[in-house]
């Protein structure tokens, strides 16, 4: 068991969430693999449904009705289990960080008991940054109406002087909008490690992030631009030949093709989304360090301490587990919160 936790800087929680990506790649792979395999099994079949649609002349509703509502039951499906890998990665995560073993099976089998909890956390979060985007869009969106009005004037009404600040001021909007929702997206970040690590419903998780997060934001934020600069250079770098394929055959692009395109898009999620549930759950685990002295509650329980719950933990009261049985863990000292391998099984 680790018990050398202390508070770690940008640059060390960059280095550990490489250094745990890398040794234990297969772990981390393997929970995002098994729901991206599902999730592309949907979109095959998506594919394939729709260029049957499309190669059949009937009617518009007929065409497109039922496409349609597959759409929604993709993406309905896509959620639940993208919710499903992001919990059972976080608590793969907060075991390995604590030197506690960890397995694929293991970290799913005691995640899905709450996974509802877990898809109304996400849920609430989205909604609350949706209303922000659209808050500070319109309050923006007003606000540099006016100015771009007043610059018009200003320029005597010329219309190459008004598009090109017409073309500043949208992509003024776009950044500022851009900016506002990943602020308060920072702020909402440690939901899901707090949710899964302490037990909590979905709104005192969010509350707990909230606060957890103070003082952590900004390099928070850094961890979103550097994982997103690095999922859109893959992107762009495996994408770039179907684009230009489109581009040579009049945006028509084969089913053959279509499906390895969404293949590689979802291979490439594959490999990437571990890096950022990897770094918010190491930014968890700090700054409960830096607020709470998780660091000694760990040392305690290394010395085989029995020690007062964490601050805000909420936990409920772990579970007994059969000996023998193919999810029981090996015998470790009492750990706070409810990271030990066998709760929840």
């Amino acid at each position: 068991m680790e018990t050398d936790l202390r508070p770690l800087s940008l640059g060390e929680i960059l280095d550990r969430t490489a250094q745990l990506y890398r040794t234990n790649f297969g772990l981390f792979a393997g929970i995002f693999a098994i729901t991206n395999g599902m999730v592309l099994v949907l979109v095959v079949l998506f594919e394939g449904l729709s260029a049957d649609y499309r190669s059949i002349q009937t009617t518009m509703k007929l065409q497109w009705g039922p496409v349609l509502g597959f759409v929604l039951l993709l993406s309905l499906a896509s959620m639940l289990l993208y919710g499903a890998s992001i919990a059972a990665i976080t608590r793969a995560v907060g075991w390995v960080h604590v030197g506690e073993p960890a397995t694929i099976r293991n970290a799913y089998a005691s995640t899905l008991p709450r996974l509802g909890r877990y898809l109304w956390l996400m849920t609430l979060a989205a909604l609350v940054l949706l209303g922000v985007a659209l808050l500070s869009a319109l309050v923006l969106g007003i606000a540099l109406v006016v100015v771009t009005a007043g610059l018009s004037i200003a320029l005597g009404g010329s219309k190459q002087a008004v598009g090109i600040v017409g073309i500043l001021v949208g992509l003024f909007l776009d950044v500022a909008v851009f900016a506002v929702v990943c602020w308060f997206a920072t702020r909402y970040a440690l939901g899901i490690p707090a949710c899964v690590v302490e037990n909590l419903k979905a709104r005192k998780a969010l509350r707990r992030s909230v606060e957890l997060s103070k003082g952590a934001r900004g390099r928070i934020f850094l961890l979103f631009l550097l994982v997103g600069v690095l999922q859109v250079g893959l992107l762009v770098l495996t994408q770039s030949p179907f684009y230009v394929y489109l581009f040579r055959h009049h945006l028509q692009l084969s089913l053959a093709l279509s499906i390895l395109s969404q293949i590689i898009s979802i291979a490439t999620d594959t490999l990437v989304g571990p890096i950022l549930a990897t770094g918010i759950t190491l930014f968890y685990f700090d700054q409960r360090v830096r607020k709470e002295g998780y660091d000694i509650e760990w040392m305690m329980a290394a010395a085989g301490m029995a020690g007062a719950a964490p601050a805000g933990a909420g936990q409920e009261p772990k579970q007994t587990v059969a000996a023998g049985t193919a999810e029981s863990a090996p015998e470790l000292p009492p750990a706070p919160d409810a990271l030990s391998p066998g709760d929840g099984i």
